[in-house]
Protein backbone atom coordinates (compact mmCIF):
# COMPACT_ATOMS: atom_id res chain seq x y z
CA UNK A 1 0.00 0.00 0.00
CA UNK A 2 1.55 3.25 -0.97
CA UNK A 3 1.95 5.63 2.39
CA UNK A 4 1.05 9.44 2.57
CA UNK A 5 0.36 12.44 5.22
CA UNK A 6 -3.32 12.20 5.46
CA UNK A 7 -3.71 14.60 8.27
CA UNK A 8 -1.15 17.06 10.43
CA UNK A 9 -2.76 18.32 13.67
CA UNK A 10 -2.31 22.05 14.30
CA UNK A 11 -3.14 22.97 17.90
CA UNK A 12 -5.98 26.20 17.69
CA UNK A 13 -7.33 28.74 20.42
CA UNK A 14 -11.14 27.99 19.25
CA UNK A 15 -12.67 25.32 16.80
CA UNK A 16 -14.80 28.47 15.21
CA UNK A 17 -12.06 30.85 15.32
CA UNK A 18 -9.99 28.60 13.18
CA UNK A 19 -12.73 27.22 10.73
CA UNK A 20 -13.05 30.84 10.05
CA UNK A 21 -9.63 31.58 9.30
CA UNK A 22 -8.88 28.76 7.08
CA UNK A 23 -12.48 28.77 5.34
CA UNK A 24 -12.86 32.39 4.41
CA UNK A 25 -9.54 33.73 4.66
CA UNK A 26 -7.37 30.84 2.71
CA UNK A 27 -10.17 28.92 0.63
CA UNK A 28 -10.27 25.74 2.77
CA UNK A 29 -12.56 23.07 2.50
CA UNK A 30 -14.65 22.43 5.61
CA UNK A 31 -14.13 18.77 5.36
CA UNK A 32 -15.66 17.52 8.57
CA UNK A 33 -17.19 19.32 11.92
CA UNK A 34 -18.01 16.44 14.17
CA UNK A 35 -18.42 16.62 17.97
CA UNK A 36 -16.60 13.78 20.17
CA UNK A 37 -18.88 13.60 23.29
CA UNK A 38 -16.34 10.98 25.16
CA UNK A 39 -13.71 13.43 24.95
CA UNK A 40 -16.14 16.43 24.76
CA UNK A 41 -13.97 18.00 21.61
CA UNK A 42 -14.96 18.20 18.05
CA UNK A 43 -12.83 16.90 14.89
CA UNK A 44 -12.49 19.54 12.73
CA UNK A 45 -10.53 18.81 9.49
CA UNK A 46 -9.98 21.14 6.49
CA UNK A 47 -8.26 21.15 3.15
CA UNK A 48 -7.05 23.32 0.53
CA UNK A 49 -9.00 23.71 -2.20
CA UNK A 50 -8.46 20.51 -4.55
CA UNK A 51 -6.57 18.56 -2.06
CA UNK A 52 -7.17 15.45 -1.80
CA UNK A 53 -4.80 13.34 0.40
CA UNK A 54 -3.41 16.58 2.48
CA UNK A 55 -5.74 17.47 5.23
CA UNK A 56 -5.29 19.58 8.68
CA UNK A 57 -6.64 18.42 11.63
CA UNK A 58 -7.37 21.62 13.75
CA UNK A 59 -7.11 20.37 17.36
CA UNK A 60 -8.02 22.32 20.07
CA UNK A 61 -5.87 22.70 22.93
CA UNK A 62 -7.11 21.48 26.12
CA UNK A 63 -4.19 22.17 28.45
CA UNK A 64 -1.31 24.53 29.77
CA UNK A 65 1.36 22.84 28.11
CA UNK A 66 -0.41 22.85 24.65
CA UNK A 67 -1.72 26.27 24.88
CA UNK A 68 1.92 27.43 24.51
CA UNK A 69 2.05 25.49 21.15
CA UNK A 70 -0.32 27.70 19.91
CA UNK A 71 1.06 29.39 17.13
CA UNK A 72 4.50 28.36 17.55
CA UNK A 73 4.65 24.84 16.82
CA UNK A 74 7.89 24.72 15.22
CA UNK A 75 9.90 27.50 17.13
CA UNK A 76 9.43 30.31 14.60
CA UNK A 77 10.43 28.34 11.42
CA UNK A 78 8.00 28.12 8.77
CA UNK A 79 5.46 25.38 9.48
CA UNK A 80 3.59 24.28 6.67
CA UNK A 81 4.13 24.44 2.82
CA UNK A 82 1.16 25.14 0.59
CA UNK A 83 1.83 24.67 -2.84
CA UNK A 84 -0.49 26.43 -5.92
CA UNK A 85 -0.51 26.00 -9.39
CA UNK A 86 -1.24 30.19 -9.59
CA UNK A 87 1.60 31.85 -7.00
CA UNK A 88 -0.01 35.55 -8.10
CA UNK A 89 -3.91 34.72 -8.15
CA UNK A 90 -3.42 33.14 -4.64
CA UNK A 91 -1.25 35.74 -2.83
CA UNK A 92 -3.45 38.65 -3.96
CA UNK A 93 -6.22 37.06 -3.24
CA UNK A 94 -5.24 36.01 0.45
CA UNK A 95 -3.68 39.76 0.98
CA UNK A 96 -7.26 41.13 0.17
CA UNK A 97 -8.50 38.50 2.50
CA UNK A 98 -6.32 40.22 5.39
CA UNK A 99 -3.97 37.50 5.44
CA UNK A 100 -0.37 38.79 7.10
CA UNK A 101 2.81 37.86 4.95
CA UNK A 102 5.90 38.53 6.48
CA UNK A 103 8.03 38.12 3.86
CA UNK A 104 7.33 39.49 0.08
CA UNK A 105 7.78 37.26 -2.50
CA UNK A 106 10.94 36.22 -4.70
CA UNK A 107 11.86 34.09 -7.38
CA UNK A 108 13.98 31.37 -6.45
CA UNK A 109 15.25 28.10 -8.24
CA UNK A 110 12.71 25.95 -6.93
CA UNK A 111 9.82 28.41 -7.58
CA UNK A 112 8.02 31.44 -6.44
CA UNK A 113 7.48 31.86 -2.68
CA UNK A 114 6.17 34.35 0.25
CA UNK A 115 6.05 33.57 3.88
CA UNK A 116 2.48 34.24 5.60
CA UNK A 117 0.80 33.61 9.11
CA UNK A 118 -1.78 31.89 9.92
CA UNK A 119 -4.48 33.11 13.08
CA UNK A 120 -1.99 32.31 15.54
CA UNK A 121 1.13 33.37 13.99
CA UNK A 122 2.56 30.13 12.83
CA UNK A 123 4.26 30.49 9.38
CA UNK A 124 3.72 29.15 6.32
CA UNK A 125 5.08 29.12 2.30
CA UNK A 126 3.07 29.93 -0.44
CA UNK A 127 5.13 28.33 -3.10
CA UNK A 128 4.25 28.13 -6.79
CA UNK A 129 7.24 25.60 -8.12
CA UNK A 130 9.20 26.42 -10.55
CA UNK A 131 8.21 24.37 -13.93
CA UNK A 132 10.41 21.28 -14.33
CA UNK A 133 13.18 21.35 -17.22
CA UNK A 134 12.59 19.89 -20.45
CA UNK A 135 13.76 16.76 -21.23
CA UNK A 136 16.18 16.33 -23.30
Amino acid sequence: MPQYLGLVSLVVRDYDEAIAFYVEKLGFTLVEDTYQAAQDKRWVVVAPPGAKESHLLLARATNDHQVTRIGDQTGGRVFLFLYTDDFWRDFNEYKSRGVHFVREPKTEAYGTVAVFEDLHGNQWDLVQPAPAPAAG
